[in-house]
C-alpha cells in the first residue's frame, strides 16, 4: 500500500517540501503581527514611531527569505566539502565579539559588520550543527569509540563553549550541549559514554553558574512569587499575562503586558502576549506548529540519501524545536530565564535569518537529490578497478604464454 505523501519515508528525488515552508511562512506570520502589538507602545515611547520595530522586522524577513533561498539553492553537500572553513570563521566570529563586541544588558554577545549588529552565538548553533553531522558521517562506525567518535565532538563542545561563557551566554552552551548529546546519540555512539560526558560536563557548568547573578535566577525561578519585584519580575509579569488571556485571550492589540510591565516583551517574552491576546488557544496553536515543524525536519532527515544528509537535517531540526521549546518553558514558568529568542515570531535580526536559512537547507536536503560529485568518484573508481583487473588479466595471460 502506497503511503501518503505526507508519511512517505522513500528516499528518491522529488520536490522539496512544501508543508514545511507552509509552516514557517505561518510561524513567520505569527511573528510580523505580534512583534507590532509587542512593540507598538515601546516604539511609540522611544523612538516616536510605534512602526518601528515592524519595519525592521520586516527588513530582517526580507533578508531571511534571501538566506533561505541559499539555502535551498545550493547543494548541501557543499557545506561538508567547506565543514572547516566555516567552523574556523564561527570560532573567529566568536572570539570577536568577546574581544570587541557590543555590550548590552551586561552582556557582549553583539558585533557590528557592514552596519549591521550580528549575534554569532546564533550563527554558532547552524553551523556547530553542520560541522558535527560533516565530522560524525566521516566517522561512521567509530561514532561508537570513545576516543574517536565521543572525546573530539565533546572537546569541541567545551572549547565553543567557553567562547560563548566569555559574553556570557549560558543559555547557548546549554543549548549546543543538548544539540551535541542528541546528534552523537542519533549518530550512534554509545549512550553510557554520552551519559559519562553529561555528567563531567554538568559539574562544571555547575561551577560557571554557582555565582550571585546566575543562582540569583535559580532562586527566582524557584521562588518567584517571593521576588516578585527583583530578580522574577519579568517571569511574574509574564504569569499575569497569561493569566489574564484564558482560553481565549483578550483580543489583538488589548494585552495589558506591553504596557511597559514586560521586559524584552517583543523578544524574550513574546510567547506570553500570544497567550494573553489569544488565550491557551493561540499558545496551543503555536506549539502544534513547532510540533508539525518538528515532524516535517525529522522526516526529511529519515529520507535523506546520505550520512551527511541525514545528521545535518536532525540537527538543525534540532537546534531550532530544542530553542522554541526552551523559551515556552521559561516564559511558563518550567525552567529559569534563559533569554532565548521564540524562532521565527521573536523580533531579531540574527535568529530569523539563521533559522530561515537553516530551513533553506532543510529545503534543500528534502529534494533527495543525488550528488554529481559522488557520481563521478563512483565512476573514476570503477575505471580504476577495471584498469588493475585489466593489468592483472594481462599478467595472467604474458605468464600462461610463456610457461606454454
Amino acid at each position: 500500500m502506497k503511503l501518503p505523501s505526507f508519511i512517505d519515508l522513500q528516499k528518491r528525488e522529488r520536490p522539496w517540501d512544501a508543508w514545511l515552508l507552509l509552516i514557517v511562512c505561518a510561524l513567520m506570520g505569527i511573528g510580523v503581527v505580534m512583534v507590532y502589538s509587542a512593540s507598538a507602545v515601546t516604539a511609540l515611547w522611544d523612538f516616536n514611531d510605534e512602526y518601528f520595530f515592524l519595519f525592521r522586522q520586516l527588513r530582517f524577513v526580507g533578508v531571511g527569505l534571501i538566506a533561505l533561498l541559499i539555502g535551498l539553492k545550493v547543494d548541501y553537500r557543499n557545506y561538508k566539502r567547506f565543514a572547516y572553513p566555516i567552523l574556523f570563521v564561527t570560532l573567529f566570529l566568536l572570539i570577536a565579539v568577546a574581544v570587541g563586541g557590543t555590550v548590552v544588558n551586561n552582556a557582549r554577545r553583539w558585533i557590528r559588520i557592514g552596519g549591521f549588529n550580528i549575534q554569532p552565538s546564533e550563527i554558532a548553533k547552524v553551523t556547530v550543527a553542520l560541522f558535527l553531522a560533516y565530522s560524525m558521517s566521516k566517522k561512521k562506525t567509530k561514532m561508537r569509540s570513545l576516543m574517536i567518535g565521543i572525546v573530539p565532538h565533546i572537546l569541541l563542545l567545551l572549547f565553543i563553549a567557553g567562547l560563548l561563557m566569555l559574553e556570557p551566554d549560558l543559555g547557548s552552551c546549554l543549548l549546543l550541549a543538548g544539540l551535541t548529546g542528541c546528534m552523537l546519540l542519533y549518530a550512534g555512539s554509545n549512550w553510557q559514554f554520552i551519559l559519562a560526558g553529561v555528567g563531567i560536563i554538568a559539574g562544571l557548568g555547575w561551577l560557571v553558574i554557582a555565582n550571585s547573578n546566575r543562582m540569583a535566577r535559580i532562586e527566582a525561578f524557584l521562588n518567584p512569587w517571593e521576588h516578585a519585584q527583583d530578580s522574577a519580575y519579568q517571569i511574574t509579569q509574564g504569569f499575569v499575562s497569561l493569566g489574564n488571556g484564558g482560553l481565549t485571550g483578550t483580543g489583538l492589540g488589548d494585552g495589558l503586558g506591553k504596557l511597559g510591565f514586560i521586559p524584552e516583551l517583543h523578544t524574550d517574552c513574546i510567547s506570553a502576549l500570544i497567550g494573553e491576546e489569544f488565550g491557551y488557544i493561540g499558545i496551543v496553536v503555536v506549539i502544534l506548529l513547532f510540533i508539525a515543524l518538528a515532524i516535517r525536519g525529522y522526516l526529511i532527515a529519515v529520507r535523506a540519501n546520505d550520512d551527511f544528509g541525514r545528521l545535518a537535517a536532525f540537527g538543525l531540526t534540532t537546534v531550532m524545536v530544542m530553542q522554541a521549546l526552551i523559551n515556552l518553558a521559561v516564559v511558563s514558568g518550567m525552567m529559569p530565564s534563559k533569554g532565548f529568542t521564540l524562532p521565527f515570531i521573536s523580533y531579531g535580526g540574527s535568529s530569523l535569518i539563521m533559522c530561515l536559512f537553516a530551513v533553506g537547507v532543510l529545503l534543500n536536503i528534502s529534494q533527495g537529490k543525488e550528488d554529481p560529485f559522488e557520481k563521478i568518484r563512483e565512476a573514476k573508481e570503477r575505471q580504476r578497478i577495471e584498469e588493475k583487473l585489466q593489468k592483472r588479466r594481462e599478467r595472467l595471460m604474458n605468464k600462461h604464454l610463456k610457461q606454454s
